[in-house]
């Protein structure tokens, strides 16, 4: 029997959050609105001039994991933090809320521990700023076989791709969950990211199980119009998902193909859409759950995230989805 129902590998990232004003950002010369990666030196300075910080952990898959711990799923997270105070606190805040953050934190004089320094300003605009440290050197040694081996579903995130050993923690991880009788797949993560490596995504995802990407990441991976790319991506991949914003959900598995619609929803703040649709979505594959109720799930989760701040769920998903009829 697995130990897990699922484990991701991703980047273990510490969301620092600051409330600011405009005058704030441009005395720090920090751009509104979008995400920036920084450099050392810059996000030390950042998380100096932060005023009243919250703090929590994140990252995109382990976002995805913490959805999936929370409505009731036996989850692990392999990721690399420092053995430092922010580090130390990302290890007890995953098995605080349920999942086992299966590496300790690293000793010694490496990298620090990863953050994202997220200012909000009066209107609600999230201006982030990352700092990747030590959580992008994940690699192979970082995955414990015995962990992948016993994962019904591995979820990798397609942003640890931009580093050789990221990839080969992955393709490592992917081999030994598939060995044990799991399913493995990933979240290609960013448009930008797959036209960097795109010819190693494309033999990546020959041998996944599934594969969750929005309209922009699957046309960048294939290089064509999203009809034609959905068409190569479901002869490639044993189960495609795509996401558009604002329009219906596309799953493809074999022969089948459904379309979920979405609810229009204004959101608060839209940080974790993609990663609680993904928690959503799981839970349904999880569980047994069809294409469609699976895809259903999936919005339910992102529609919960965006109607307040943070990127976990804060209300009874589950709840969530005996309200729709789901389980």
């Amino acid at each position: 029997m697995s130990k897990y129902q699922v484990v991701g590998i991703g980047n273990a990232i510490v969301d620092v959050i600051s409330q600011c004003d405009d005058s704030f950002l441009d005395l720090m010369g920090i751009e509104k609105g979008i995400m920036q990666l920084i450099e050392r030196e810059r996000g030390e300075l950042l998380y100096g001039a932060m005023g009243n910080r919250t703090q929590a952990p994140g990252g995109s898959v382990a976002n995805t994991i913490a959805g999936l711990g929370s409505l009731g799923l036996s989850t692990a997270f392999i990721g690399r933090v420092h053995d430092d105070a922010l580090g130390q606190f990302y290890a007890r805040e995953m098995a605080a809320d349920g999942t086992d953050f299966v590496n300790p934190p690293v000793p010694g004089g490496e990298l620090p521990t990863s953050r994202s320094m997220i200012f909000v300003s009066p209107d609600g605009e999230r201006s982030m700023n990352t700092y990747l440290g030590i959580s992008a050197e994940l690699g192979p040694e970082d995955v414990d076989d015995a962990v992948a081996g016993q994962a019904e579903l591995l979820f990798l995130e397609g942003y640890l791709f931009d580093k050789d050993k990221g990839k080969e923690a992955f393709l490592a991880a992917a081999r030994a969950c598939r060995a044990g009788g799991g399913k493995a797949g990933i979240a290609l993560s960013d448009p930008f990211c797959v036209d960097r490596h795109r010819d190693d995504f494309r033999r990546l995802v020959k041998e996944l199980d599934y594969v969750i990407g929005n309209s922009h990441e699957w046309e960048s991976l294939y290089q064509t119009d999203l009809s034609a790319a959905l068409e190569q991506a479901s002869r490639d991949a044993g189960m495609v998902v795509c996401t558009r914003s604002g329009h219906d959900v596309v799953l493809l598995s074999g022969d089948e193909l459904v379309e979920v619609p979405v609810d229009e929803i204004v959101p608060v703040d839209a940080t974790g859409a993609g990663d609680q649709f993904a928690a959503g979505f799981l839970y349904g594959v999880a569980t047994g759950q069809s294409l469609e109720v699976s895809g259903r799930m999936g919005c339910v989760a992102a529609a919960e995230v965006i109607s307040h701040y943070g990127a976990r769920p804060e209300t009874d998903v589950k709840a969530l989805f005996k309200d729709a009829g789901l389980i």
